[in-house]
């Protein structure tokens, strides 16, 4: 079973969900701080954290704050319902995506699943995934690995899955739908900001070109364009 890591201070919310995730194939626990979360998510072996955003002394984010100083481990955001500040602060730090609450249980295991699926180990698919090379970007998508000019990036599961959508058609505009749909599986909503948000880290990763652009060309109302040559 699927060790999933719950971090909220709602007790029976989390009881409540550690018994559906039992009938999904996913075995979770649950802790009720974010100290408590932050040492379960850096040595418990888990594969997934869902985390609230709302919880006393230490908050959800200042949690993965400290979770991603040390782990990639994909971490999925509870947030309140309207509040985008959390949720882009959430991406920005590092988060694979975001469900508002309330969430009914299905919708929940449902983002897990999709999360998984886009950062989770897949050895018989990953091995057969072919290296991707983009100019001086190599993506080793059997490893989840990418360097550029010899330097290697250290990239969230969801920023791996829209950098190597762009390196496999670098040169080329690709538009924002298009990069949901193939990096996150699913389209993007009206008003969605993840999509900005998780460009932004990567170009910060990546850095300037020798002639100071970026490698990522955004192309306003359009979509975005990694540039190699």
């Amino acid at each position: 079973m699927i060790k999933v890591l719950l971090v909220d201070d709602d007790v029976d919310l989390t009881a409540m969900l550690v018994e559906y995730l039992a009938q999904e194939n996913f075995e979770g626990h649950a802790v009720h701080n974010g100290e408590d979360g932050v040492a379960a998510a850096l040595g418990g072996g888990y594969a997934i954290v869902v985390l609230d955003v709302m919880m006393p002394r230490l908050s959800g984010i200042e949690t993965l704050r400290r979770i991603r100083q040390s782990s990639r481990v994909p971490v999925l955001m509870l947030t309140a319902r309207g509040d985008n500040i959390d949720r882009i602060t959430g991406l920005d730090l590092g988060a694979d995506d975001y469900v508002p609450k309330p969430c009914t249980p299905g919708e929940l295991v449902a983002r897990l699943r999709a999360i998984l699926r886009r950062t989770g180990p897949q050895p018989a698919l990953a091995m057969a995934a072919a290296t991707v090379e983009a100019g001086p970007l190599l993506l080793c998508p059997g490893s989840r690995t990418a360097t550029l000019e010899g330097r290697t990036l250290d990239l969230t599961g969801t920023e791996f899955n829209l950098l190597e959508v762009l390196a496999r058609r670098a040169g080329h505009l690709i538009s924002k739908q298009d990069l949901s749909q193939r990096a996150l599986g699913r389209p993007l909503s009206p008003f969605d900001r993840r999509i900005d948000v998780h460009i932004s880290s990567i170009r910060q990763k990546l850095g300037t070109r020798g002639d100071g652009r970026s490698w990522i060309q955004t192309v306003r109302g359009m979509g975005y364009q990694l540039v190699v040559d």
